[in-house]
């Protein structure tokens, strides 16, 4: 699997493309200009500004560091700022869907978290005797969490569990690795008798 063209198919297919912030990004750009555009057509035309002509906005933006107060222009700066780093993460920033890299053969194969995380419940049941419904599994892109409850009385030890739950992940192979968090939720009296 180190072909560069499985590395580019497997890159594509488990990272988010960004289309949507790009496509808002785009948007905005083109309504700032578009109202630009307007403002200098009609003071070409000689007709009333929409909001304020390409004079009137030359004359706020060189006034603006005396004729406003210090805060108003801080204010403005951090907002620009934080939209600014917004952005720079989002066209820097990995965009991971959740999915892993299997090894199977010579093939590229992509599993959802989803579909990791019903297997892992699914062989813990057959392990353990729970139900199914007794068993939580999350996976993130690194972690494997599994929250088990059992009834009143049915001893379950986590380090054994969370033997069984490495093992399963080990077995499935998956790039990134994933490291199993086990916790057992025992039930309160009252619950149980509910």
């Amino acid at each position: 699997m180190s072909t560069p063209a499985f590395r580019r198919v497997l890159r594509r297919e488990s990272h988010s493309p960004r289309t949507v912030a790009m496509i808002i990004a785009v948007v905005l750009m083109i309504l700032v200009l578009a109202y630009l555009g307007t403002e200098i057509v009609l003071y070409l035309l000689a007709q009333p500004a929409l909001l304020l002509g390409p004079a009137a906005q030359a004359g706020f933006l060189i006034g603006l560091p005396t004729e406003r107060p210090g805060w108003i222009i801080i204010l403005a700066g951090v907002v620009l700022a934080i939209i600014g780093f917004v952005f720079l993460f989002l066209a820097l920033a990995p965009g991971r869907l959740s999915k892993h890299q299997m090894q199977f053969g010579e093939r590229a194969v992509l599993v959802d978290n989803g579909v990791i995380a019903a297997s892992v419940a699914q062989h813990l049941s057959e392990e353990t005797g729970l139900s199914r419904d007794d068993i939580t599994v999350g996976v993130s892109h690194r972690t494997v969490d599994v929250t088990l409850r059992p009834g009143l009385g049915i001893p379950l030890d986590e380090s054994p569990l969370k033997s069984i739950v490495q093992a399963e992940v080990d077995s499935y192979e998956l790039t990134p690795s994933l490291k199993p968090r086990v916790r057992v939720q025992r039930p309160t009296q009252n619950e149980d008798e509910q």
